[in-house]
């Protein structure tokens, strides 16, 4: 999150978001500020605080293009990069208009003996993973813990950039309880010291998730009016607390 406000204070243009599988509240910001051009993701919510207003607005205005996905096929596209192939096969989403979007391919099960579709989904290889995490060391690596699907990203994108609470200092591969969570230095390009990073999102054992402040950014956002003056308040100077109920 604080990430996105930084994009948000940058005035970046021209995103295209791909959301692993869904997206959330940083979407929502990026897209209501103006930075953003497309959105790949299965949805965009804010969770128990109802929908994202500045993407469903977006969206219905036609101000940003959206491909639908589902969970699934945005992993599978990751993991088909991630070992270094064109596409893999999916069967969920046979059946569903989905399959017409235009870049995916509905083919016989080639092992077969008869009629089998299976629909072959293309590889994505993001430009850009950013995220959030618990740990960084000094050997460049990153504790993710059993968020695996963060290691999928970093793996098949491009360059992957991460803020962390703390930095730990030696090197967490050399730890064996801590290792099965670490994405290699090798997949990380950067990561900066960001303590409260996710706010007002959670981070497990360290901070929960702020639901006043995102449910009154819910209501503030419901109106462009609204959302430049939470911009304002929250974004433009940086302010941390709650919204008022």
């Amino acid at each position: 999150m604080e990430a996105v406000r930084a994009l948000i204070r940058k005035k970046a243009r021209n995103l295209r978001l791909l959301g692993v599988p869904v997206l959330g509240m940083s979407a929502d910001l990026l897209i209501g500020a103006g930075c953003v051009a497309e959105v790949h993701s299965s949805a965009v919510s804010l969770g128990e605080a109802g929908l994202a207003p500045r993407f469903t607005e977006a969206a219905e205005r036609g101000e940003i293009k959206v491909v639908d996905t589902t969970c699934p096929a945005v992993h599978t596209a990751l993991q088909a990069t991630e070992k270094g192939v064109p596409f893999m096969p999916l069967r969920g989403v046979l059946g569903s208009d989905l399959v017409d979007r235009g870049d995916w391919k509905v083919e016989n099960n080639p092992f077969a003996s008869g009629k089998d579709p299976i629909l072959l989904v293309a590889a994505i290889a993001p430009d850009v993973a950013l995220f959030h995490a618990r740990w960084g060391d000094e050997a460049g690596n990153v504790w993710v813990g059993r968020r695996r699907e963060l290691a999928t990203i970093a793996h098949a994108a491009r360059n992957t950039y991460v803020t962390v609470e703390e930095v730990r200092p030696g090197d967490m591969l050399e730890d064996e309880l801590l290792a099965p969570g670490v994405i290699s230095a090798v997949y990380v390009s950067s990561f900066v010291k960001t303590a409260n990073g996710a706010w007002p999102l959670g981070v497990p054992d360290l901070y929960a998730i702020d639901d006043a402040h995102i449910a009154g950014y819910a209501r503030a956002a419901k109106t462009r009016e609204g959302f430049r003056r939470y911009l304002d308040e929250f974004v433009w100077f940086a302010k941390k607390s709650s919204l008022p109920a």
